[in-house]
């Protein structure tokens, strides 16, 4: 019998955790905000059950592709006062779940950036348990609500980071062929 020594296995499957939050980057390529792109993607039982990106409502037209969010005004984070056109990845991924009948009870959710409060809320009422994300954003007050969630066993959330291996196979098979004899 042959002995097969997994120390020099030139192969390394990504974690489940880093192969949805790499759906969730490719998913934010999507994305037409000009201030933040970001991707999400809801989980259950290990299958993608739905996708979403931040940008403007359905039929309304793209920050990326006019140029900027409201007229004299590049992005929607450079005012105080006017709201983002922007629908949250999160909320595009629960949109979408809901639009073709697609339960998110007890699903996870990967995203690029960790969700705002808003986004949160409706992840949790969406019956979501689940969060995994690469970036935080929430700090100071906004941290201690989200916290309060949490210590109230309404979701658990977690955040992940790829390995340098998994990212540059990533790239790797990104910028190649991927479906060729090794």
């Amino acid at each position: 019998m042959q002995d097969i020594d997994l120390s020099h296995e030139h192969h390394q499957r990504p974690t489940w955790d880093e192969y949805f939050l790499m759906l969730a980057k490719l998913a934010a390529t999507r994305s037409t905000c000009l201030a933040f792109p970001v991707g999400a993607v809801i989980v259950k039982n290990k299958q993608v059950v739905a996708t979403g990106y931040n940008g403007s409502p359905s039929g309304s037209a793209h920050c990326t592709t006019q140029g900027y969010c409201y007229p004299d005004l590049s992005s929607c984070d450079a005012s105080k006062t006017l709201p983002s056109r922007a629908v949250h990845a999160e909320a595009n991924a629960i949109a979408q779940a809901a639009k073709y009948g697609i339960s998110t009870d007890g699903a996870s959710i990967y995203v690029t950036l960790e969700p705002c409060l808003s986004c949160l809320k409706l992840i949790i009422s969406a019956g979501i348990k689940e969060i995994f994300y690469e970036t935080s954003f929430n700090s100071a007050e906004k941290a201690q609500v989200r916290d309060s969630f949490i210590q109230e066993s309404l979701v658990t959330i977690h955040q992940v980071q790829l390995s340098e291996l998994v990212a540059t196979k990533a790239a790797e098979s990104l910028l190649g062929l991927t479906s060729i004899k090794n």
